[in-house]
């Protein structure tokens, strides 16, 4: 019995380390948010969009090799208060430590502070005209704000483990995307500069935990109404056959949550362009024309 415990929670832990967007989502998001740029970065952006793309998801790719990596994707406001989260949580990185430590805040998800560390490093990617460091730092900040923006990554059930919906997480920032961004609209308005990132990265916070409700309660609806031999079916990638939500049952649930993904999707990607933007204004706005990646 100890053992099936300890292999469940070994289980749970590596998913947790590892969920988010998935490739296919955070690669578009990534390529779309080089097209909401002002024409003084878009040139550069442009010619480097490839490693955008690839690099969109190296943040996942090493979150069995660095340290905290993993809490770096998420933050569980309902560990620390149910009812109001965001008014017992501080906003700011060292009043949380002093009111909670840091091992806690490791534990439960660092993502609103470590979007505002990435930031001020991106700006002083941009102020030393380092070119190949704006690229990769571009690409990760754009991940975590795409994950701030997946409602389970804000909740402990991150994975419907708690309500009897696993599997939830990858069929919503995964397979949904997967099947229907193709028809999502991405025209989008142009950047807007960013006055408080911190602030910022909280209302992204907030506004997704806001629908985790709605995304768990929804998907335990659907589950009433099929059977597994019509939730699941099988489907060959890259030669080899996997399991994963039928299309019957990925439509259904799309539609009812009535375009939350799609919502969610554009929102990543203004967002992502706006700090860009924002800390290339924060830096001074550098010539970028001539940078090289290295």
């Amino acid at each position: 019995m100890f053992k099936k415990i300890i292999i469940t929670l070994i289980f749970l832990v590596s998913y947790k380390a590892e969920s988010s967007w998935g490739f296919y989502a955070h690669k578009k998001i990534h390529k779309m948010a080089v097209y909401v740029l002002p024409q003084s970065m878009n040139d550069f952006f442009l010619r480097h969009i490839d490693l955008l793309e690839a690099y969109s998801v190296n943040a996942d790719k090493r979150r069995y090799s660095i340290k905290n990596e993993a809490s770096r994707h998420y933050i569980d406001m309902d560990a620390y208060d149910i009812d109001s989260p965001f008014v017992v949580v501080p906003k700011k990185w060292i009043d949380t430590v002093e009111k909670y430590t840091e091992d806690t805040l490791l534990e439960y998800g660092v993502l609103p502070w470590h979007i505002q560390k990435q930031y001020y490093q991106l700006i002083e990617a941009f102020k030393k005209n380092d070119a190949s460091r704006v690229i990769h730092l571009c690409s990760d900040i754009g991940h975590y704000i795409s994950d701030a923006h997946v409602p389970l990554h804000t909740t402990i059930n991150y994975n419907g483990q708690l309500s009897n919906q696993y599997g939830i997480h990858a069929c919503w920032e995964s397979r949904l995307p997967e099947l229907f961004s193709d028809n999502y609209n991405f025209v989008l308005p142009k950047v807007k500069y960013i006055e408080n990132i911190l602030d910022l990265a909280w209302i992204i916070v907030e506004n997704s935990y806001d629908a985790k409700d709605s995304v768990l309660t929804m998907e335990a609806q659907l589950n009433a109404e099929f059977y597994s031999d019509k939730k699941f079916s099988f489907e060959e990638k890259k030669k080899k056959s996997r399991k994963v939500y039928s299309k019957q049952y990925s439509e259904r649930y799309h539609q009812m949550l009535n375009g939350m993904v799609e919502r969610q999707m554009r929102s990543s990607v203004h967002t992502v362009a706006s700090v860009w933007y924002s800390a290339w204004v924060e830096s001074g706005q550098p010539d970028m024309s001539q940078w090289v990646v290295d």
